[in-house]
C-alpha cells in the first residue's frame, strides 16, 4: 500500500489550542514485568523506522465503508489509507489497528508507535501498510500486550471458537503470521498474549494457560471470562467474582485472584487504561467504575453521578479517571477519593443516540489527553482532562470517525 498524504492543513478546530506532547524521556518507575520477548538492547526499532524525539501521536479513522485515514496530532497532515472491509469492532495497541467484522480481521499497521524501556520511552515513524487478514467466524476480541514489535497480539472468533496468537515482530515486519490456532469451541471467549505463549477460556468457566505450541502448561476457574488488559505488572483477566492476574516465574505461570469486596457492584466486563499503567479502569453495568491496582491487588469503586459507557484510568500524580456519561457528557473523577472533578456538557448526545454510530464510540487517554469520536458531527473531541475537561480541540478527520484509534502510544 502506498499512502496517499493530503497536504498539511488545518483541521476543524470549533475550539483551537496548542496540543502539548509528552517529553521524549519518562520518569516512570521500573517495570515490573518486561516482555519475554524483548532484551535489554532491543529497542522496538525495525529496518525502515526512523527514531524520533517525541511521540507520534494520530487519529485513524474508519468510517461506515471501511474507508481509512490518518490524521497526525503534531502536524494536522491527513492521510488516506486502503479501505478495510465494514468493521463491526476497532481495537489497537498503540500501534496496529484490528477491524474485525463476522468474517475476520483485517490489521492494519499505522507505522508509528512507542517502545516502553521502563524508565524510558523510544518513539518511531515508518511508513504505514496493510499488514492483512485473519479469517474467523464472529466478530473477534482482540487482546494485546505491551510491545508492538515483540511479543504477541491475541483474536478470539467466538462463532468458530478458535484463539489465534499472532507474532508482533512478524506483524512489524509487514506479516500476519500465526504462532498458533486452537480450535476450544464456540463461545463469547478471548485468548490473551502472556510471556512466549497466551491465556485462552474455555467454554465451561476456565481459563487455560499454553505455551508458543499452544500446550496447557496452567489453568484456573474463571466463570464469565470476559475483558482483558496488560499493565506493567501482568495481564488482568475479568471473571464474575473478580479479576485474574497472570506472570510468569521464568517458564512458570503465576495465577492470583484478586476478588472483589463483599457486596459489590455488578462485576467489570472490560478494562481501559493509559497504556501499560499499573491501575486500569473496569465498567461493568455502567453504575459506577471499578479502579483495580494491579500493583496492591485491590479495588476501589467509584459511584459516578451518571450512569457511564466508558471509562478509562489515566494513572498520573493527580489519578485522573476518565469517563463518557451515557448523557454524550465526558466526565473526570479523582481516582483516590472517587470526587467528580469537572464535566464538559453534552458533546456526544447525537452519537451515543444513533444506534449505528453507538456502538462504535472509543475513549482513549494518554499522558495529556483523551479523545471521544463523535461520528455524527464528523469530529473527534480532545479533552484536556487536568484543565476541567476543557475541550482542548475538536479534530474533523479525513473519514467520518465511526471507529477511531490512537496510535503513536
Amino acid at each position: 500500500m502506498k499512502p496517499r498524504s493530503r497536504h498539511p492543513r488545518t483541521v476543524g478546530l470549533l475550539l483551537p489550542t496548542a496540543l502539548v506532547l509528552l517529553a521524549a524521556c519518562s520518569n516512570a518507575p521500573a517495570s515490573d514485568q518486561r516482555s519475554r520477548d524483548a532484551g535489554a538492547d532491543d529497542h522496538g526499532a525495525i529496518t525502515g523506522a526512523a527514531e524520533v524525539a517525541e511521540p507520534q501521536l494520530h487519529l485513524v479513522s474508519v468510517d461506515e465503508t471501511g474507508a481509512t485515514s490518518m490524521l497526525d496530532l503534531l502536524t494536522d497532515e491527513a492521510t488516506d489509507l486502503d479501505a478495510v472491509r465494514p468493521a463491526e469492532s476497532v481495537t489497537s495497541d498503540g500501534r496496529y489497528v484490528f477491524s474485525a467484522d463476522e468474517t475476520g480481521v483485517d490489521v492494519v499497521d499505522s507505522g508509528v508507535w512507542t517502545w516502553d524501556h521502563t524508565d524510558h520511552f523510544h518513539y518511531y515513524r515508518a511508513q504505514p501498510s496493510t499488514v492483512g487478514r485473519i479469517a474467523g467466524r464472529g466478530t473477534a476480541t482482540v487482546s494485546t500486550g505491551m510491545l508492538s514489535t515483540a511479543g504477541s497480539t491475541g483474536v478470539f472468533f467466538p462463532g468458530s471458537g478458535e484463539a489465534v496468537l499472532l507474532d508482533n515482530a512478524a506483524l512489524s515486519r509487514g506479516r500476519a503470521k500465526e504462532t498458533f490456532r486452537l480450535d476450544v469451541g464456540p463461545h463469547e471467549g478471548l485468548v490473551a498474549p502472556l510471556g512466549d505463549g497466551a491465556v485462552v477460556s474455555e467454554p465451561g468457566g476456565r481459563l487455560r494457560v499454553v505455551d508458543a505450541q499452544g500446550e496447557q502448561i496452567g489453568g484456573t476457574e474463571c466463570i464469565a471470562a470476559s475483558g482483558t488488559i496488560t499493565t506493567r505488572v501482568g495481564l488482568v483477566v475479568g471473571c464474575a467474582d473478580g479479576a485474574e492476574l497472570l506472570t510468569l516465574d521464568g517458564d512458570e505461570p503465576v495465577i492470583e485472584r484478586i476478588p472483589y469486596p463483599d457486596g459489590a457492584a455488578a462485576p467489570a466486563t472490560s478494562f481501559s487504561a493509559r497504556k501499560g499503567r499499573p491501575t486500569v479502569a473496569g465498567l461493568g453495568d455502567g453504575s459506577g467504575i471499578w479502579l483495580l491496582d494491579t500493583r496492591e491487588r485491590s479495588w476501589q469503586w467509584i459511584q459516578t453521578d451518571t450512569p457511564v459507557v466508558a471509562a478509562s484510568a489515566v494513572d498520573d500524580a493527580d489519578t485522573h479517571v476518565v469517563a463518557l456519561g451515557e448523557d454524550g457528557t465526558v466526565q473526570v473523577y479523582d481516582g483516590t477519593s472517587g470526587e467528580q472533578l469537572s464535566s464538559t456538557d453534552s458533546v456526544l448526545a447525537s452519537t451515543l443516540a444513533d444506534p449505528d454510530l453507538a456502538p462504535g464510540v472509543t475513549l482513549t487517554v494518554d499522558a495529556q489527553r483523551a479523545y471521544v469520536n463523535a461520528a455524527a458531527d464528523g469530529v473527534v473531541h480532545e479533552i484536556d482532562y487536568a484543565d476541567g475537561a476543557r475541550v482542548a480541540r475538536s479534530l474533523r478527520t479525513p473519514t467520518r470517525p465511526v471507529h477511531v484509534a490512537e496510535t503513536g502510544r
